[in-house]
């Protein structure tokens, strides 16, 4: 096809009618609240059975012998599969990746096998033609245990008498990493003042509203396996059961429906999903597993349990000079697999202090096994802790020499021309904003006021305080985050884009919508590109037989990487309807192209010709087009970021508490976000997900911790027990944007679903601490409890 030379305005942002910019309501929110949606629970297949799993209730115990035999005769059972049973079908798997060097873990199987290593641990499968006659025949089955000494204080798991609980890996030690950047002891012997501190963030998990789900379909007719599972990674996760079923991979098909939430806990694979998968195949018969309640709080990942010693270096006119930081954090007796339990740690060593201009940096980062459930990544993975950290070590700082918190952050950020440049750690930073942020956020919480009314509140006995916290998050991440490593995650996206025979375009995307509202930006960057309504847009996501090949949606990828791919299909198939038309109209194709469904002039929009009538004669009368010509209405486009390994970004959080001192509750009297997420496509889908994410920071930051005994019991695995964030609660959040888009696509979109989760922590911790500062107090354990507040002023 000739080159187009035209007047067209080709860059997506400058398209006429561009839905870019434009809050546009998600396709699927009709569906979905009018209860018409379809989760993994809602489907259900002739003949199927149901799987409950039998799971250890020791944190580490010996398997000395199962007797199945009573549960077998159990009414319904059609099945009971122990975990030797299981290997021979399932292969196990080995949670470690080549760029983590050193980082080890023992083989993990679907069914434990002579051992299990956590509560919650599946140990024997039992299938029947009802859920409730699974767990019936669980409780006939006869299983004598030899409980085995628990390593649960991540304090002591590398201590010489501490129990080693893979003895084949020779310590507890799963990985480490260190880090030493510029000259760190002479900053520190030169510094006008040091400050040491210990951080702690708790263990807590993603409380999905939607449990894990899987239904698994094998037919033997075909030789096909269909899995019907709720999952952020489609195309990972047939990969992952062909290759440990040893199926040839286009005969496993996964079909991802709606899904009730995931923030990363649905990117890993679990064993009993597994499990599920190969009891249907074993079965030639659907097996569904849906996980209850009590279920996904011993078994869905939990994430952030680290203790981290910090040092900073000050000089008394507010110069930052060093940072120095000792992270330890506890994973669980297994790395999770594919993606790793030293990822979160990896983060933390990588960007702590980053939007800093300091260079002497020092990190050391220590992941261990311990017997309790397996811990990995979830949403802002490592950026809670590690933006805690930093901003805990800044406003340390500034406290010490007596300077204002915002004021030492103008003195120390990256200024915002001096982009492109690299962090400590050598990770190149593209095109950042922190001042810009930093000043709209000032001004935002009108900082100067809320001193004043800080002040005057004091004198009255009431304590209120100012929380002030920077950030930079990963998006888009490319090859370098997974792919490097050897593991089968797809770092591109795709898109397929059709014109049909009515004027209707098609597409069919490699990410996943998980309620965040990927549809509606891939439809937005697809309609802005062609020129077409919204209405003419349908959707297709989560069918590895009918979607390209793609990653899925994690990492804040959807937006920048399927969005561009959609951006580039549209393209394309606009440049395939407009030559259509120009053999039509036999005119030169530069002077027309695609608006509102119409084929116009280009140089006074005049409407030549509906694209419905493009799609009739291409497919019902492509006689009348020349004999040499074929039509081409069907495109793929794929996109993968290539400049940049990753596209960062940033934003400040601040916000105003008052601390009652009597009761050790807070209340938020004011919340504010600046969120640089580059090219925003969907105004309200942003500021949404900014809000979601700094609710569930809050919750991790307030409520929310994984409770466990000294033998490894959790304590309180029920939503009666753990608590989350409620909506009354929680601040009103005022959301601000400052735009710096990526160079490394047209789109310019970086993500946005996970910076305000990471900036949150912080945020409410620097607040609390400024309250409580005159009265000699301060926190650094989160959640940041009534006790712990009372606590850190001598109250109780």
């Amino acid at each position: 096809m000739p080159e187009l030379k035209s007047m067209i305005k080709d860059h997506i942002l400058d398209r006429p009618n561009s839905y870019i910019g434009r809050s546009v309501p998600r396709p699927n929110a009709k569906r979905l609240l009018a209860g018409r949606g379809t989760f993994t629970d809602d489907i259900n297949l002739p003949r199927q059975t149901h799987v409950a799993f039998l799971r250890s209730t020791y944190a580490h115990a010996e398997i000395v012998s199962i007797d199945v035999s009573a549960a077998k005769e159990s009414p319904g059972v059609v099945a009971v599969v122990t975990g030797i049973e299981m290997a021979k079908i399932c292969s196990p798997w080995v949670g470690v990746l080549s760029h983590l060097e050193g980082l080890k873990s023992a083989p993990q199987h679907a069914l434990a096998v002579k051992k299990a290593s956590w509560q919650g641990e599946p140990v024997v499968a039992i299938v029947a033609n009802s859920r409730a006659q699974a767990e019936d025949a669980i409780e006939l089955i006869d299983i004598e245990w030899k409980e085995l000494p628990a390593v649960t204080d991540m304090e002591t798991a590398l201590d010489e008498n501490t129990p080693l609980i893979h003895p084949e890996l020779g310590d507890n030690l799963s990985w480490q990493r260190d880090f030493d950047g510029g000259d760190v002891d002479a900053a520190f012997a030169k510094a006008d003042n040091v400050i040491e501190e210990t951080y702690i963030s708790n263990r807590h998990t993603g409380v999905c509203l939607e449990a894990r789900g899987i239904v698994a379909d094998y037919n033997p007719g075909e030789d096909e396996l269909t899995i019907y599972h709720s999952t952020q990674t489609p195309h990972m996760m047939q990969s992952l059961f062909a290759k440990h079923l040893d199926i040839e991979e286009h005969k496993v098909r996964v079909i991802c429906k709606d899904v009730g939430g995931s923030y990363g806990i649905k990117v890993h694979s679990y064993p009993d999903e597994y499990a599920t998968v190969a009891l249907a195949y074993m079965l030639k018969r659907p097996v569904k597993f849906t996980a209850d309640r009590l279920e996904s709080f011993t078994t869905d990942i939990h994430a952030r349990d680290h203790i981290i010693k910090t040092k900073v270096a000050v000089s008394n006119q507010g110069e930052i000079q060093a940072f120095e930081i000792d992270d330890l954090t506890g994973i669980g007796p297994y790395s999770v697999y594919p993606r790793t339990s030293g990822i979160e740690a990896n983060q933390v060593v990588n960007l702590t202090g980053g939007q800093y201009t300091n260079l002497n940096y020092r990190a050391r980062a220590r992941v261990v096994l311990q017997n309790k459930t397996p811990m990995c990544q979830y949403r802002a993975v490592g950026h809670p802790i590690l933006t805690m950290i930093t901003e805990g070590m800044v406003d340390d700082a500034a406290r010490k020499i007596g300077m204002d918190p915002v004021e030492i952050r103008r003195k120390n950020l990256i200024p915002d021309d001096a982009y492109p440049c690299k962090s400590p750690t050598g990770l190149p930073f593209e095109n950042l904003s922190h001042h810009e942020s930093l000043e709209k956020l000032v001004k935002m919480l009108d900082y100067d006021a809320l001193r004043k009314d800080q002040s005057k509140a004091r004198k009255k006995g009431i304590y209120r305080g100012i929380g002030v916290a920077t950030f930079i998050e990963v998006t888009n991440p490319g090859p370098a985050f997974y792919g490097v490593g050897g593991a089968s995650i797809s770092a591109q996206d795709g898109a397929t884009m059709r014109l049909d025979a009515k004027g209707n375009v098609i597409i069919e995307t490699g990410v996943t919508e998980q309620g965040q509202g990927a549809e509606a930006v891939v439809a937005q960057c697809a309609a802005s590109a062609l020129g077409v309504t919204m209405d003419k847009i349908k959707v297709i996501t989560g069918d590895t037989d009918i979607t390209p090949y793609g990653g899925g949606t994690w990492g804040s990828r959807a937006a920048g990487i399927g969005g561009e791919a959609a951006v580039q299909a549209g393209k394309a198939l606009r440049d395939n309807i407009v030559e259509v038309a120009s053999i039509m109209l036999q005119c030169d194709p530069s002077t027309l192209d695609i608006r509102d469904n119409n084929i116009v002039d280009v140089s006074d929009g005049n409407e030549r010709m509906p694209l419905s009538e493009i799609g009739r004669v291409c497919y019902y009368r492509p006689d009348t087009l020349p004999k040499d010509y074929q039509s081409e209405l069907v495109v793929t486009r794929h996109y993968v970021p290539k400049k940049f390994p990753f596209a960062f970004t940033n934003g400040v959080q601040g916000c105003y508490l008052e601390v009652d001192i009597n009761t050790g509750f807070i209340k938020f009297k004011k919340y504010a976000v600046v969120e640089d997420c580059g090219t925003v496509i969907n105004p309200m889908l942003v500021d949404e997900q900014v809000r979601g994410g700094v609710i569930q920071g809050l919750g991790g930051a307030l409520y929310e911790e994984c409770l466990y005994s000294p033998e490894g019991q959790f304590l309180n695995g029920t939503m009666a027990d753990y608590l989350v964030p409620m909506a009354v609660e929680m601040p009103d959040i005022e959301v601000g944007h400052v735009e710096s888009p990526t160079l490394d696509s047209e789109l310019g979109a970086k993500g946005a679903g996970e910076a305000g989760t990471g900036g949150a922590p912080a945020t409410v911790m620097n607040a609390i601490n400024d309250a409580l500062y005159p009265l000699g107090g301060k926190v650094t354990a989160q959640p940041f409890t009534p006790e712990r507040i009372l606590a850190a002023i001598g109250a109780i």
